[in-house]
């Protein structure tokens, strides 16, 4: 069955968080604006999804529910269908959001003043999970070299001394790196001699674009394995953000019951309705869609990346591995910030995620959204191209 991904669909009047007007105008200061930013996608969910979202709809009752065995089945068939990746029912447990699990993570797992590693440019989610908790975040940037950002293994090594625990992005947001073998295990390797918890966010694992390998972290090695947490959710392939619907993986036994004991703490307990029939949807009959949006959403960067070199050359798309998020060098075209961000939110009227909006390093990069139809893509760029 061949899925359409062209299909514009008019989200404005659906309270969605990225589309609603009173949302863009807080955020970029006007409604007028096309929305390029907030990791959501503006395609329809896969129709078995959306079947059996229908079916418990109509059941007609809303009550509290469980996490079944189905569920467990259908996460350990994905993992080792997708990604080769051979987990037990036993290490996952069922949370409500990747976000929020980062918070209890930290709650459980460092005291005040202690310090977490995150890499930069970051996701900002990452350092309210650490500062709101009393914890001190620690940067460890990231180096940009020939278009392609890399681990700065010296500076990591230095930084691990002291800390307690490591948010690594795999693949990474905001710059679609999509880590090799050898990385991971220098990354466990420096951790484990430091006794630093990794905490592994893994949520953009299912799109993988170009042939790219996504390597699980506790493939790396046992010891690897023995020492983290990996969150995961079927939310970003499948555009199921409102559910909160994720789930982590943590094959050590006392680490686990941690994290469960502290989700217990803060009540974290009955799934909602939708987010365990969703992902069981997802994760047992749409592979040939999810096929189908990856190979879409290719062609959505090979789209920009051409239109960029044609006509904004000054303007360079990192190398993308993994997402839908297009990380842009703007740099080169003679604009600082204020310039930037008033050319393409009030000449251009288009809202993206601007790089100051991360953790460090990203000034003079945007993050577009390139989870959409093609069409919108293409106004996008010509909007741009018409202010730059």
């Amino acid at each position: 069955m061949n899925y359409d991904f062209n299909e514009v669909v008019d989200r404005s009047k659906s309270k969605s968080r990225k589309w609603a007007k009173e949302i863009l105008k807080k955020n970029f200061g006007r409604e007028d604006i096309l929305p390029m930013w907030i990791a959501d996608m503006d395609f329809k969910c896969a129709p078995p999804i959306v079947d059996r979202m229908l079916e418990v709809s109509r059941h007609g009752i809303y009550g509290y529910t469980f996490v079944p065995d189905e569920y467990y089945s259908a996460v350990v068939s994905w993992c080792k269908r997708r990604h080769h990746w051979d987990i037990k029912k036993e290490w996952i447990t069922f949370t409500h959001g990747t976000v929020s699990t980062l918070h209890y993570i930290v709650q459980e797992f460092c005291n005040p003043g202690d310090k977490v590693i995150v890499q930069t440019p970051g996701y900002e989610p990452f350092e309210n999970a650490v500062k709101r908790h009393g914890a001190i975040l620690v940067k460890n940037p990231l180096r940009l070299q020939d278009g392609k950002y890399t681990i700065d293994f010296d500076d990591l090594e230095k930084k691990a001394k002291d800390a307690k625990i490591m948010i690594f992005c795999s693949p990474h947001n905001p710059t679609g790196r999509v880590w090799s073998l050898e990385e991971l295990k220098k990354v466990s390797e420096i951790c484990l001699n430091n006794n630093v918890l990794m905490v592994v966010d893994e949520i953009h694992k299912d799109i993988i674009l170009y042939n790219n390998e996504h390597i699980s972290f506790t493939k790396v090695s046992k010891e690897a394995a023995d020492n983290c947490i990996v969150c995961v959710s079927p939310n970003k392939a499948f555009n199921l953000g409102g559910l909160k619907s994720s789930y982590t993986v943590i094959p050590n036994e006392n680490i686990r019951e941690r994290l469960q004991r502290r989700l217990e703490i803060n009540s974290i307990t009955s799934p909602n309705i939708f987010a365990v029939p969703a992902l069981i949807a997802a994760y047992t009959e749409c592979d040939e869609w999810l096929d189908q949006l990856i190979k879409y959403i290719e062609g959505n960067f090979n789209y920009v990346k051409e239109y960029l070199e044609e006509n904004i050359p000054y303007a360079k798309l990192i190398e993308p591995q993994a997402t839908y998020l297009a990380w842009i060098d703007m740099r080169d075209i003679g604009k600082d910030f204020d310039q930037l961000r008033d050319l393409i939110i009030n000449k251009a009227k288009v809202g993206v995620n601007f790089g100051t909006e991360f953790i460090d390093n990203g000034r003079g990069f945007i993050r577009m959204n390139l989870g959409c139809p093609r069409y919108i893509v293409e106004e996008a760029m010509k909007r741009i191209n018409s202010v730059i």
